[in-house]
């Protein structure tokens, strides 16, 4: 869900590895340890939980999470909680880390101390205030001034406890007065409108003057100040929240009377004391935060065809696409944005066999083939990732999930079995796991992509025609990526590939290592398996797979696989799951006398239908076939005072439904939309709010079929499983040249040296791979043209931004401190800089 900025859409994710947390505070009692997760959260908002982990002060969660952020936030934040015997949870500690700051962390692991959480530090959210200074002349003659402050409204209060029923108190305050006033309270809504106007009397110890009456003794000015405090009104003993605080001192009304401008919430000044930040323990964390500002696609026409024209271009190492693989730091910086622009124009199969056959052609041993970090490597890797999630999934899911829910131990290392364990019954039970996946993966030939197919189509010819004294190295070239960098992966850490939700537990985890590298050494076809393990007891436990009919399972897959032009039209028509989980939904009032009441349910999306049932295996309580999804529409929070709402408009009725979060409920829209996107009879415009008490809230309307008062949102890509974007991928890849620069001018200067003469190479220069110095030259101009002209672009338009942008506005609230410091970039500046 992009930002619309005038002119360009802002995309903002985040990519996390939440590594460990040590030296926790022991638990006040004989144990001392403590059972601890920790959460990610943009603002006070949760996003995502770890897994639980027990008995320690020192947890490992070793947990990847990746979101698209669909609003705007001021922190990311982390909060580790011990859940105690009572299973009530307690805060232990917290890391904030600020929007602005997040660049300073990038893509490394960082270790963060834990802060201490108390009321007073946890704020978010903005207020609309409007100040007014007016003279008004008492009935005795006497001049006094009045100080009107009205509170408009509040946006992105806290939820606290589940609920936000907020109100503020509005204090003048000074050496020697404090007067306070208090709005009303506004139930069950963290975007409270109050627009309520307090006066307060300024009085003056100076006679009436026409000419002067906005004259003020500077001490008076200096030392009043507006107080406005937010908090949500609690029936518990303890009393009510603090939410937040601003402070605005007179002295503004000197630049302007009357002063309007938004606020952000700070923490409360004198909130109580901080704990030593030592005492809590610290966090390790890597955190990639990334925005991009995208223009109209014409913007990128230049540079996208360059890059796309990469595939035809004599030779490989010329184009442009390649020559960014070797100005990058990590070939796989290069990667994800080349192979998601190439998947959407259809254009990564050729491009790859380019790479690849360059690739092959370099190679001297085929024992080494594809067996480095190369572009070629790193980019079929993405492939995979991204066209083979699904197959993925449907291979090796239902075995993994059995292999996490029976628990059998598997431990074939005599020096770790525990007391009591069998090592017959260990190997036993690890024998059946690996016969298990090794069927499921060399019988699921049939439903491997086709771009998979194609490429290692690709990848076998080359390899072929490169080693014809090899007739294994047709296989290798393939099994090296499908086996060793596809399947053994997946196994061994199946939560990076959603195939699990956490992190496995260590014997679990233990037992699919084990299983790993059984299946990656079945799939390499090595001559001396047995050989390839450093440890004896995986030596003798692999004489098991030791006999023929293993290589001839894999190498009929991998013919299978690698077969040009293969379809298999049924996988199609198979239903695929593409979304489950838990979620509120409203009764629909399908019954007659039923309450239409809130209710959790298990939510299930496939390409055929969305359902629901009471719990995870039951069977549904109701379907919506999917041609029935007439629109996916957010759900106006004020309908019933629940945030994170979306709507499915089906011919009839709408289903209102509750997400966990906002990131949630982006999925869920984003999914769903996608998959119902061809749907004739889709609505073009919907009602962003319920049909209560007879009338919609949205344009009253009283008929409950009358037609919708606000456009739909626009159309998404249909294609479910690749959901990319082309202009955002060629704005990354911009990004990259542009970051990298220096590299592209080092780079023209090679190929010039070596275009000139024919001596030594300069040393700096032999890290580039330069087949042709005069194509790739040529090349590299043109890159570095476009990549100016995209920077000249974004140049004006940050300028333009500055130049109407008001700090204070809706946008860029007072306090926002991401806009000062852009402000002050702004002003070091030069004009003509790019």
């Amino acid at each position: 869900m992009a930002v619309e900025e005038e002119g360009l859409r802002v995309f903002q994710s985040v990519k996390i590895k939440i590594g460990e947390a040590k030296n926790l505070p022991t638990y006040p009692g004989p144990n001392k340890m403590r059972d601890c997760y920790c959460t990610v959260n943009l603002d006070q908002e949760e996003v995502f939980r770890t897994q639980i982990v027990e008995k320690s002060l020192c947890p490992f969660y070793g947990e990847d999470f990746y979101c698209e952020i669909p609003r705007s936030f001021r922190h990311l934040s982390f909060y580790i909680f011990d859940r105690d015997v009572f299973r009530r949870d307690s805060i232990i500690g917290k890391v904030a880390i600020r929007k602005e700051d997040l660049q300073k962390y990038h893509n490394r692991d960082t270790w963060f101390q834990l802060q201490h959480v108390d009321a007073d530090s946890e704020v978010q959210g903005k207020v609309h205030l409007v100040l007014r200074l007016s003279e008004v002349i008492t009935d005795s003659g006497v001049v006094c001034h009045k100080l009107a402050t009205r509170i408009l409204e509040c946006q992105g209060l806290p939820i606290v406890n589940g609920q936000c029923d907020p109100y503020a108190t509005v204090t003048l305050a000074g050496p020697c007065r404090s007067e306070a006033k208090k709005t009303k309270v506004k139930k069950k809504t963290n975007n409270p409108q109050f627009d309520e106007v307090f006066y307060f009397e300024v009085t003056r110890p100076c006679s009436y003057n026409r000419k002067s009456h906005f004259d003020f003794e500077d001490e008076d000015v200096d030392k009043l100040e507006i107080r406005v405090d937010l908090w949500n009104a609690s029936n518990l003993k303890f009393g009510d929240e603090f939410l937040g605080e601003l402070r605005v001192p007179l002295k503004v009304l000197r630049q302007s009377s009357p002063h309007e401008a938004w606020y952000f919430l700070q923490p409360r000044d004198n909130g109580s004391k901080s704990l030593k930040p030592e005492d809590l323990g610290s966090l390790r964390l890597n955190v990639v935060y990334t925005e991009d500002h995208v223009f109209s696609s014409d913007y990128y026409s230049p540079l996208r065809d360059l890059l796309l024209r990469s595939a035809d271009v004599e030779p490989v190492s010329a184009s442009a696409a390649h020559i960014l693989g070797e100005v990058c730091r990590e070939k796989q910086e290069a990667a994800v944005p080349l192979v998601r622009l190439f998947l959407h124009y259809g254009r990564v199969v050729p491009f790859i066999s380019a790479i690849a056959s360059a690739e092959v052609r370099r190679t001297q041993d085929p024992n080494t083939i594809f067996r480095g970090n190369s572009l070629t490597s790193k980019c079929i890797d993405e492939t995979m990732k991204l066209a083979g999630m699904h197959y993925l999934h449907v291979t090796l899911k239902p075995t993994i999930e059995e292999i996490c829910q029976s628990h059998k131990s598997c431990e074939i290392d005599p020096v770790r079995l525990k007391d009591g364990e069998s090592l017959e019954s260990n190997t036993e039970n690890l024998r059946q796991y690996v016969d298990r996946v090794f069927s499921v993966i060399t019988t699921s030939g049939l439903s491997c992509p086709t771009v998979m197919c194609d490429i290692f189509f690709s990848l076998r010819e080359a390899a072929a025609k490169r080693f014809q004294d090899d007739l294994d190295v047709r296989y290798t070239a393939v099994s090296s990526f499908i086996f060793l960098r596809f399947f053994a992966p997946a196994i061994l850490s199946p939560n990076l590939f959603q195939l699990t939700p956490h992190h496995t537990d260590p014997q679990t985890s233990r037992t699919l290592t084990l299983v790993s590298k059984t299946i990656q050494t079945l799939g390499s076809l090595s001559k001396s398996k047995s050989a390839s393990f450093k440890e004896s007891y995986m030596a003798a436990f692999y004489e098991f797979f030791n006999e023929q009919k293993y290589a001839d399972a894999v190498k009929n897959f991998l013919d299978l696989i690698s077969s040009s032009g293969r379809r298999d039209p049924r996988s199609v028509q198979r239903p695929i799951l593409l979304k489950e989980g838990f979620m509120i939904k409203r009764a629909q009032g399908r019954k007659r006398f039923g309450m239409k009441n809130f209710k959790k349910r298990w939510f299930r999306l496939t390409n055929h239908e969305f359902t629901y049932q009471k719990s995870k295996g039951d069977p549904p309580l109701y379907s919506i076939p999917i041609e029935n999804i007439l629109a996916v529409e957010p759900l106006e929070e004020e309908s019933f005072k629940m945030k994170n709402m979306f709507q499915v408009i089906q011919p009839e009725r709408a289903l209102y439904i509750q997400a966990n979060n906002c990131v949630e409920a982006k999925a869920w829209i984003d999914i769903l939309t996608k998959v119902s996107q061809c749907n004739q009879k889709r609505l073009a415009v919907y009602h962003p709010s319920a049909y209560l008490n007879g009338h919609w809230l949205c344009c009253r309307a009283s008929s409950d079929t009358a037609a919708g008062c606000s456009p739909c949102t626009s159309g998404l890509p249909a294609n479910i499983q690749l959901d990319i974007d082309g202009d955002r991928e060629t704005e990354r890849i911009y990004s990259l040249f542009s970051l990298y620069m220096s590299k592209l001018e080092k780079m023209q200067e090679a190929c010039g040296s070596r275009s000139v003469y024919d001596g030594p190479e300069r040393e700096e220069y032999s890290t580039f791979v330069i087949d042709d110095p005069q194509e790739t030259y040529k090349t590299l101009k043109q890159v570095i043209t476009g990549v100016g002209a995209l920077e000249l672009e974004h140049a004006q338009h940050r300028r333009d931004k500055f130049k109407r942008t008001k700090y204070g506005s809706q946008e860029h609230p007072i306090g926002d401190k991401s806009f000062q410091s852009y402000i002050r970039q702004q002003s070091e500046t030069p004009a003509h800089s790019m």
